[in-house]
């Protein structure tokens, strides 16, 4: 059982100001597995304290001091890459190979992008008798989710450390765990008292009070557009920055010139991966009408290549979801799609065979779909493909956009140049051809209620900066 009860606040772990303990669910065993404190406004008021005394000095370090320290940091966490892997297994079920070759190697690839950015960012410009610097932006508030946790931990804290920035990250209360282990890597590796603050809590108690904080400058929130949307209202009256990587239902668009096995075969093991709880999740699949029938066979055998299992199984291919409450938000909307007329290939309602416990979900492929239905609307944030035939590629573009979501897209084609022509009429932040994936430089953010703003990267950088214009002329 993990005792993580305090907060990270001004370099020093600390009680929380009034008890408020938490249990923390394992989902593959429905049995408690940590407690933790949620926190509440007096405890975020501390933490914004600290960190805007500590701004002072800190956004005046040079940069050669500021990579040394992200050096720092990755050389502590890639000592603690294990733990981390451990933790997240742990907290929300990923298989113990994800949780090893990708959920935990994203914190070390944020911090070592960071660095090589950092090296070569230049934070002043020259224009004539002009200088255009860029300047941190000051104390930024950062709520984190459950599904990717360090990822989208070290995504906002890396070039926040880089730019010159001091926070206060509010992780998710349901999968903490892996957040607690990397404030203590912070700390071990001498981040600045007040630079890294961390305080435990859900939404109301902690996220709206760092939301209205006039002494936070921006905020960086990454989980549903539900919740985003509050986040930006609470912001409002303060007029800070609010950046958001919020949810999605990105469409995967198989052209009729693509390797149709291939094609199918990639995207229904997309769609499973980390259990379907990726906000990019390729969650639409549209397909050739007149190929639908052989399509939905390829979607049938690639399924029963899955490995439904306890998470520490090495054999183990797809894990739990995260939650009591997410396995039945899941489960209504495979009911809805079974009532509003979707056919099922695979899959349906309830555990798969064999499991009585745990947050385990029948991995799902609806079919003969349309985009009017719920499960093509609606983010379920589980392992439920819907697939959706077509009879033009204009219509497929068409329902591919006809979203209020515009986070990623996929394009599976034969000819490369062609979907670059289709990609091109796709509103989102990232599309995505035959498989490819961006590395940590590549810009992550979506269109519509995808969000605004951008991470990973260089791009990353600048929703933590401000731009100021200094002019004059010799005397």
């Amino acid at each position: 059982m993990r005792e993580y009860k305090q907060f990270y606040i001004n370099g020093e772990w600390v009680d929380p100001s009034s008890p408020n303990e938490f249990d923390v669910i394992n989902p593959a065993t429905e049995e408690v597995c940590a407690h933790i404190s949620l926190g509440n406004e007096e405890d975020v008021n501390k933490a914004v304290a600290a960190a805007k005394a500590a701004f002072e000095s800190y956004s005046r370090t040079s940069v050669q001091e500021r990579v040394e320290l992200l050096e720092s940091c990755l050389a502590v966490y890639q000592k603690r890459y294990a733990d981390i892997a451990d933790a997240i297994r742990e907290e929300m079920g990923a298989p113990q190979s994800l949780a090893m070759t990708a959920q935990a190697y994203t914190g070390q690839g944020h911090l070592e992008e960071a660095a090589r950015v950092l090296k070569e960012f230049q934070f002043v410009e020259d224009r004539g008798e002009h200088r255009i610097i860029k300047e941190p932006i000051g104390v930024c508030g950062l709520i984190t989710p459950w599904n990717w946790p360090v990822n989208q931990i070290s995504c906002k804290v890396a070039p926040a450390l880089a730019v010159g920035c001091t926070m206060v990250l509010k992780p998710s209360e349901v999968a903490p765990l892996s957040a607690y282990i990397f404030a203590q890597i912070m700390d071990e590796a001498g981040v600045p008292a007040g630079v890294f603050n961390m305080v435990n809590g859900d939404g109301p108690g902690v996220g709206t009070a760092l939301s209205k904080h006039p002494d936070v400058a921006m905020m960086s929130f990454t989980g549903s557009t539900r919740a985003g949307s509050l986040v930006a209202q609470n912001a409002a009256p303060t007029v800070k920055r609010v950046t958001q990587e919020l949810g999605g239902k990105s469409p995967n668009i198989i052209l009729d010139d693509a390797d149709l096995e291939k094609a199918v075969t990639g995207g229904v093991m997309h769609m499973y991966n980390n259990t379907g709880q990726s906000c990019n999740a390729p969650s639409r699949m549209l397909v050739p009408r007149a190929k639908l029938a052989e399509a939905e066979a390829i979607a049938a055998r690639a399924t029963e290549n899955v490995r439904v299992g306890d998470p520490t199984d090495e054999a183990t291919t797809m894990g739990p979801v995260v939650s009591e409450v997410q396995f039945n938000k899941i489960q209504g909307l495979i009911e809805k799609g079974i009532e509003e007329g979707a056919k099922v290939v695979v899959g349906g309602p309830g555990r798969p065979d064999g499991f009585e416990k745990g947050y385990f979900v029948r991995p799902t492929v609806f079919s003969e779909a349309n985009n009017s239905m719920t499960i093509a609307r609606e983010e379920i944030f589980g392992p439920v493909l819907t697939m959706i035939p077509y009879d033009t590629e204009e219509e497929a573009i068409a329902i591919a956009n006809d979203t209020a979501y515009g986070l990623a897209g996929y394009i599976q084609s034969g000819n490369i140049e062609h979907a670059r022509e289709v990609a091109a009429q796709i509103r989102a932040g990232n599309v995505n051809i035959n498989g490819a994936s961006g590395g940590f430089d590549i810009p992550f953010g979506g269109y519509k209620q995808s969000g605004n703003g951008r991470e990973w990267g260089s791009h990353g950088f600048t929703d933590f900066l401000e731009i100021k214009a200094v002019g004059g002329y010799a005397a």
